[in-house]
């Protein structure tokens, strides 16, 4: 942790000296402030869509589709070698579990974009 707390300065605004700046808020509404190619790596988790108290729960058809909205503006301000880390879970209804990423799959393909990875975390 020191080594974090001495290498790196919290900013309060974006800067092109900052070596990362994360923000909060409206992913959409901040996605359409970005210039088209701009960015070298996004590095998201968007909601799982499992009904926690802080997200609204979905049918899978209008989760996909709002995903695809924000895939689609991801790569819109992606740089043409850029690369997007996209981290989700299982959607999880009536006991059935689907993979979100086998879901989304077809949205990052049809824009060009590859599958380099696939982690799948264990608990």
């Amino acid at each position: 942790m020191n080594f974090i707390k001495k290498t790196l300065k919290i900013k309060r605004s974006f800067s092109k000296d900052n070596i990362a700046t994360l923000y909060y808020g409206d992913c959409l509404k901040f996605l359409d402030q970005i210039e088209k190619g701009s960015i070298q790596l996004i590095i998201t988790s968007p909601p799982y869509n499992i009904g926690k108290e802080y997200e609204k729960k979905l049918n899978i058809g209008e989760y996909v589709s709002q995903q695809t909205q924000v895939i689609n503006e991801c790569i819109r301000v992606l740089k043409k070698r850029g690369s997007i880390c996209w981290e989700v879970g299982n959607y999880v209804d009536n006991g059935k579990i689907i993979p979100l990423d086998i879901l989304l799959y077809d949205c990052f393909a049809k824009n060009g974009l590859q599958l380099r990875n696939r982690i799948v975390w264990h608990f």
